[in-house]
């Protein structure tokens, strides 16, 4: 038996007790010659008789998946999916190499029709009924003056008392250039919310606008070093909502 037949089939067909006569007095020759892949396979026996031990114990069902020889075929068929994986990730990357380059148009156009993302999935996360508790409620403390904490010369909270809502409640969010916020207003169970974070890099500030996704409605636009949006319910129990005056164009 030489090297190129000691695979792992013929390893566990040794350590399991599988081989015939004939074949197993040459992989016992074949084990003589490279002492470090016997002692390899004894520990693979000791580890097979362990398990066999463990499995037989009468207080323990059968477990077929103990089985020495089905935890060994486990663990090649996970190193095979890593490689698969591994190779996957490769080509992947080489493809995105080469049509990277041809998508960043594409890319800039989709990330300058979708302004204020993040408002909308604040929107989403904290403006709910079964949301996480807020950072501080309009109850316990001064919305604005919390504000003004984190956005220095930042504009005023909108105030929607003509359209019925009350801000309620204020989170405190991270972005990669610094903190953001949304404040959330209600009334009667309808939700609103405003949102506020620094431009981003190379001061992207927003031209005024509006625009949907799925349910919501965000009006959003720039001033005094930040970027804001008004998130409503796009059900339109809160489209007549409306941002401090002249700051969305209709």
């Amino acid at each position: 038996m030489n090297e190129r037949s000691m695979d792992d089939l013929a390893r566990n067909a040794f350590v399991d007790g599988q081989l015939d006569p004939a074949q197993r007095q040459a992989m016992q020759a074949y084990l003589r010659e490279h002492p470090e892949q016997a002692q390899e396979l004894d520990a693979w026996q000791r580890d097979t008789q362990r398990l066999r031990a463990m499995a037989s114990h009468d207080s323990l069902p059968p477990n077929p998946a103990l089985d020495p020889t089905a935890v060994r075929a486990r663990l090649r068929n996970r190193a095979r999916g890593r490689l698969a994986m591994a190779a996957s990730l490769v080509m992947a990357l080489a493809i995105g190499g080469v049509t990277g380059w041809s998508m960043r148009d594409t890319t800039v156009v989709a990330n300058r029709i979708l302004p204020m993302q993040d408002a909308m999935q604040a929107y989403r996360l904290f403006a709910s009924a079964d949301a996480p508790q807020p950072d501080v409620r309009a109850d316990t403390a001064d919305l604005q003056g919390w504000l003004d904490e984190y956005f220095a010369n930042a504009e005023r909270l909108p105030n929607l008392s003509a359209s019925g809502f009350q801000p309620v409640a204020a989170r405190l969010l991270a972005t990669d250039q610094g903190p953001a916020a949304i404040v959330i207003y209600d009334n009667a169970g309808q939700r609103a919310t405003f949102y506020i974070r620094p431009p981003g890099p190379g001061k992207q500030f927003l031209p005024q606008g509006s625009r949907r996704d799925g349910n919501l409605l965000a009006r959003y636009w720039s001033g005094q070093g930040y970027n804001y949006a008004l998130v409503t319910s796009g059900d339109g129990a809160a489209d007549g909502v409306l941002p401090p005056s002249g700051a969305v164009r209709s």
